[in-house]
């Protein structure tokens, strides 16, 4: 039976020859009909995954989000938020957000967007999204987010730093210490390749 696999495109570049491997085992996976079969698929793509790593921080793929980029995000957003919380002027900008609901959104949209550029725009590594939420919506994404915000409600409130008899401006002190702690979380998350 003559082989029918197409010759190897001696123009392609390596990354786009691993990019088509992964397209092809992530199809296999969806193809195969055992949990057993599916599970060695994982595998090969773990153990591809580990040798078209090259040495150093860069250059990786990042696939899937677990505790280890929940921990690596958590840290990224402490280091990048300990800044904002001993700061008056985050009381100061967060007054004036309070106060102009256009810059409070613009300032939250700013925070995301960075997110998502630092996440799947920048090329800082190769970060895959894996089983989105409600097939769309990418788990890392939610993760960095939802770590950073919580990290400064909790931290901010711990701390003292917001006084909740007045929410509005709590929740604008929150937002203005969530924007240079979603860009570490996002740093954090990625830059070590896990």
């Amino acid at each position: 039976m003559p082989d029918e696999t197409p010759p190897e495109d001696p123009l392609e570049d390596p990354p786009e020859r691993l990019d088509r491997l992964f397209d092809e085992l992530e199809e296999l996976e969806d193809a195969v009909e055992t949990p057993e079969a599916r599970q060695q698929v994982r595998e090969v793509m773990r153990a591809a995954m580990h040798v078209s790593r090259p040495p150093g921080a860069f250059g990786n793929v990042v696939k899937g989000f677990g505790r280890e980029d929940l921990a690596e995000a958590l840290l990224g957003s402490v280091l990048f938020g300990i800044p904002m919380f001993v700061e008056g002027g985050t009381q100061e900008v967060g007054e004036y957000l309070a106060g102009h609901p256009l810059s409070f959104v613009g300032t939250l949209c700013f925070a995301v967007g960075m997110v998502v550029g630092i996440l799947y725009v920048a090329d800082i590594q190769d970060v895959r999204v894996s089983n989105p939420i409600l097939g769309v919506v990418p788990r890392r994404l939610v993760g960095v987010v939802g770590v950073s915000f919580l990290t400064a409600l909790l931290l901010m409130t711990g701390w003292g730093r917001v006084d909740w008899s007045t929410p509005g401006l709590a929740i604008a002190d929150v937002v203005v210490a969530f924007v240079p702690m979603s860009i570490g979380a996002a740093l954090g998350d990625i830059l070590p390749g896990t």
